[in-house]
């Protein structure tokens, strides 16, 4: 289960914030929902909060016989979203309950469940291979500012690989993800997931910006980000950023398939797989950024996964075919 086992394959943890992969196995997703598909479960969740609260203080506060609160809390533990100690009191020792998260993201299984026909690249911000920024911009990582704020020349600085947040009033950012779809396979799909928001100073949100993405040169559309967010403190957002500044962003995903192409599910454009002009041997080039001649320039951040809300790098996925197996004589 969840709490019992460390499946970093299936549940990626970072800070207070839990993920579940689609792939996940022995039904550790399905414990999950089961936990929490309870009034007095959920109760007990939000009464906990970040405190370390005993049994019996919960089954007292929340109206609940004592068993049936261990019972409620004992199911919580067993899918991994408690954990219990001991500590003393005034007569012995007494159990006490603290929540592990503050949030669960779950990826949602693919059609068809075909995941063994699919790879996928995490490509941290700060490895970029080309850039274009102008003012704002900047760079940060877990610890602080990386460079200097308002200096293009900062995206030179070394420490940028190990970048957690970047920002740009107008330009781009440009990586190379290598194509690991196997020798002699047929790419059958293109997608590209990350956490983004409009630029504004401080924060605003109502600051649209058209952020766009290119694949291979190939310009797939753009989308209007509404704003750039800082109405609350981003999940895993360092506690040295300033509550003042850009939180979090959305997570987007760009999909490219023989039919055209699509974002968050909606068609974005009429580019195909075939348009990229993929090739075994040939790395595959994306760019985001926003074009000078948008309609709204505003800028973008683009988050890494320990800064915003969703623990990921930029994603490349690639779904594909394989030839099939020949008959046998």
């Amino acid at each position: 289960m969840l709490g019992h086992m460390d499946r970093r394959e299936h549940l990626d943890i970072t800070g207070k914030l839990a993920r579940l992969g689609s792939d996940s196995v022995n039904g550790v997703a399905v414990e999950v929902f089961k936990a929490l598909g309870n009034d007095s479960r959920w109760s007990i969740l939000s009464y906990l909060g970040e405190r370390f609260v005993s049994v019996n203080q919960i089954a007292r506060d929340l109206g609940l016989p004592a068993s049936t609160a261990s019972r409620h809390i004992a199911v919580l533990e067993e899918a991994g979203l408690v954990h219990t100690g001991m500590r003393p009191a005034s007569r012995g020792l007494e159990k006490v309950v603290a929540r592990r998260f503050e949030a669960i993201l779950v990826d949602l299984p693919r059609p068809g469940g075909h995941d063994d026909h699919v790879v996928e690249v995490g490509m941290p911000i700060g490895a970029y291979m080309d850039f274009q920024v102008q003012p704002t911009c900047g760079l940060a990582g877990s610890d602080g500012l990386i460079g200097l704020q308002d200096d293009p020349s900062s995206f030179y600085d070394p420490d940028r690989v190990t970048a957690q947040l970047l920002w740009l009033g107008a330009g781009f950012v440009e990586y190379q993800f290598p194509n690991r779809a196997p020798a002699g396979s047929t790419v059958t799909s293109v997608g590209l997931a990350c956490e983004i928001c409009s630029e504004a100073p401080m924060h605003d949100p109502d600051w649209p910006s058209d952020i766009s993405v290119w694949i291979n040169g190939i310009h797939l559309g753009e989308w209007t980000c509404p704003g750039d967010f800082g109405d609350q403190r981003g999940r895993l957002t360092p506690v040295w950023w300033p509550s003042t500044n850009t939180q979090y962003g959305l997570q987007k995903r760009w999909s490219v398939t023989a039919g055209g192409t699509s974002l968050d599910g909606t068609r974005l454009s009429e580019v195909s797989l075939d348009a990229l002009g993929l090739q075994p041997d040939r790395p595959i080039g994306v760019r985001i950024g926003v074009r000078p001649e948008a309609r709204h320039v505003g800028g973008l951040n683009l988050f890494g996964r320990a800064f915003g809300n969703y623990p990921q790098d930029i994603v490349l996925r690639l779904e594909y075919e394989t030839p099939s197996a020949a008959p046998s004589l």
